[in-house]
C-alpha cells in the first residue's frame, strides 16, 4: 500500500490532483479543501489511502493523517464506500463526525450528500464505538489561503460536490461576511467551502 506521495503538483482539477515521484505521475483523488492547500509547480506531501478494485487502483489523499483514517474507518460501517467517506470528510471535519457519532447527530450527518436518516442512524450504530470521542481541539484560525480567487475556487469546489453554480453562489455570499476579513486579505478556501456546504445543507 502506498501511505503517502511527495513530490512536485503537475496539476489540480477539480476532483484530484498529479504529483510526479520519481518521474511518475499520481493522480490522486482529493476533497476541495484538499486540493485547496495544493498549488501546480509547488511540492506537497499528501497522506494517502489506496482502494482496490478488480478493475482500478484508486488514490484517495488527504490533507493530515487524522482526516486519511477516519476516511478509512468510516468505510467500517456496511453501505459507506470510498466515495461516500470522501464526501463525509469533506462536509465535515474529524471531530464533527465524531461529536455527531457520538450524539446521535442524525440531522448532523444528513449534511452529507447520500446519506439519508437511515444511513445516518446505520453509521452512527456501527461506528458509535470504533471513532472515539471528539478531541475538542482548539486552534487559531487557518492560514489565509495564496490564491486571489478564493471565490472560484470554492464555487468550483461546491459544483464538483454536486450543487448547481447558482446555489454554490448564493452560499458563498451568505458566508462570505463572516469569513473576509477586515484587512482585505484572502479567506482560507478550505474554511469558506465548509462554511458554504453547511450553509447549502441547511437549504
Amino acid at each position: 500500500m502506498i501511505a503517502y506521495v511527495s513530490g512536485t503538483v503537475a496539476a489540480v482539477t477539480l476532483t484530484s490532483a498529479v504529483v510526479e515521484v520519481g518521474g511518475v505521475g499520481l493522480e490522486v483523488q482529493c476533497t476541495p479543501g484538499t486540493l485547496a492547500t495544493l498549488r501546480t509547480g509547488h511540492p506537497a506531501t499528501l497522506p494517502t489511502s489506496m482502494v482496490v478494485r478488480e478493475d482500478s487502483l484508486t488514490l484517495f489523499g488527504f490533507v493530515d493523517e487524522e482526516e486519511k483514517s477516519t476516511f478509512e474507518l468510516v468505510q467500517t460501517a456496511s453501505g459507506v464506500g470510498p466515495k461516500l467517506a470522501q464526501a463525509m470528510v469533506a462536509v465535515l471535519e474529524p471531530d464533527d463526525l465524531r461529536r455527531a457519532v457520538a450524539h446521535d447527530d442524525v440531522k448532523t450527518l444528513t449534511r452529507v450528500p447520500g446519506i439519508g436518516q437511515k444511513v445516518a442512524q446505520r453509521i452512527i450504530l456501527e461506528l458509535k464505538d470504533r471513532l472515539g470521542a471528539p478531541t475538542s481541539r482548539a486552534g487559531g484560525a487557518p492560514a489565509p489561503a495564496a490564491a486571489a480567487p478564493w471565490r472560484s475556487q470554492v464555487q468550483e469546489g461546491l459544483v464538483g460536490l454536486g450543487w448547481s453554480a447558482r446555489d454554490a453562489d448564493r452560499a458563498i455570499d451568505t458566508v462570505a461576511r463572516d469569513v473576509v476579513t477586515d484587512d482585505g486579505s484572502a479567506p482560507d478556501v478550505g474554511v469558506v467551502l465548509r462554511a458554504a456546504l453547511r450553509q447549502l445543507s441547511k437549504a
